[in-house]
């Protein structure tokens, strides 16, 4: 067993899950791994007591993106988001839909487009693009 200062030498899954922050409550950590959609280094889990150490890379949904990331340390509690953040190493792959354009509004335009747009088919106010 370790000593009470050092940090774990291994850890529940759902627990790790929780302290790095990546779901707000250990019931839904727990309910993910549970449902059999955590990967542990590829291989699906369905246990929450599976226990997982600094190297194993987890894989899992959360919030319409897929998460993969290397567990790099372990934790006595659940600290501040700048520490859980030293937990981890995210190896997500970017996505290509966060770095597409956002797509033209559709409809009527909001009052400041229209009133911009009266101003510069006028030729009044300075972002009119006469000047």
């Amino acid at each position: 067993m370790a000593e009470r200062g050092a940090p774990p030498l291994r850890m529940r899954a759902d627990k790790w899950l929780w302290h790095a922050r990546f779901f707000k409550t250990r019931s839904l950590a727990a309910a993910l791994v549970k449902s059999g959609r955590l990967r542990l280094n590829s291989e699906r889990v369905v246990k929450s007591a599976q226990q997982v150490a600094p190297g194993d890379v987890l894989t899992f949904p959360q919030a319409r993106r897929i998460r993969v990331v290397r567990i790099t340390a372990l934790s006595h509690r659940r600290g501040p988001a700048a520490e859980a953040v030293l937990l981890y190493e995210d190896l997500t792959p970017p996505d290509s839909s966060e770095r597409a354009p956002a797509a033209p509004r559709k409809g009527r335009p909001a009052r400041n487009d229209r009133r911009a747009a009266i101003r510069f088919k006028t030729g009044e106010g300075p972002d009119c693009g006469l000047e």
